[in-house]
């Protein structure tokens, strides 16, 4: 495995990994190289309205409108990732893969009208130094899969830990049914 090749990969929680914060999180990883990894927790939305913090990005997030708990590391911080349309390189704006990158939050929001089609705000991130996250991967931590679009953008982010499990094609999917606490079974 290169380090390169996770960028725009999802991290999915084994269940080993069940104390918090990252019991079931789904983590897009914005980027990965030989020096570490940098991404958000996708399915960990808070109780705080965009626009009691950041009132004039409140319009530029979708649904529901709500600061995203990020990961562990920076919680002060606030990172916000977006999907902008095909043709845009708006100001700002630092593409991760595809069309998906980071917003810079000191840029006028008036300056990328048109320009992102999605956007969600995050509070903290969750980061790891060179060689971490595979030796955390190798553990038997994390689930490394393909991302969709869809994915940090959800309307259900409770649900995703499931929905990420579901789709792939192996006996990872089974595992979509775990109950939350395997004592009870």
């Amino acid at each position: 495995m290169t380090a390169s090749t996770l960028t725009g990969s999802l991290l999915v929680a084994t269940p080993l990994l069940d104390e918090p914060p990252f019991r079931r999180s789904v983590i897009l990883l914005l980027d990965h190289d030989d020096d570490g990894a940098l991404g958000v927790v996708v399915n960990r939305a808070a109780d705080l309205e965009v626009d009691q913090v950041l009132p004039d990005w409140s319009t530029a997030v979708n649904e529901p409108g709500v600061l995203f708990m990020g990961g562990p590391v920076g919680t002060d911080s606030a990172l916000a990732v977006a999907e902008v349309i095909e043709s845009a390189d708006p100001p700002g704006w630092r593409e991760c893969f595809g069309r998906i990158g980071l917003i810079d939050l000191d840029v006028p929001p008036a300056l990328l009208e048109g320009a992102i089609q999605r956007m969600r705000i995050f509070a903290g991130y969750a980061g790891w130094s060179g060689g971490q996250l595979e030796g955390e991967i190798t553990e038997g931590a994390w689930y490394v899969v393909p991302s969709e679009p869809d994915d940090v953008f959800s309307l259900q982010p409770e649900g995703l830990w499931r929905r990420v499990l579901r789709r792939q094609k192996d006996q990872m999917a089974y595992l979509a049914t775990y109950p939350d606490d395997p004592t009870q079974n």
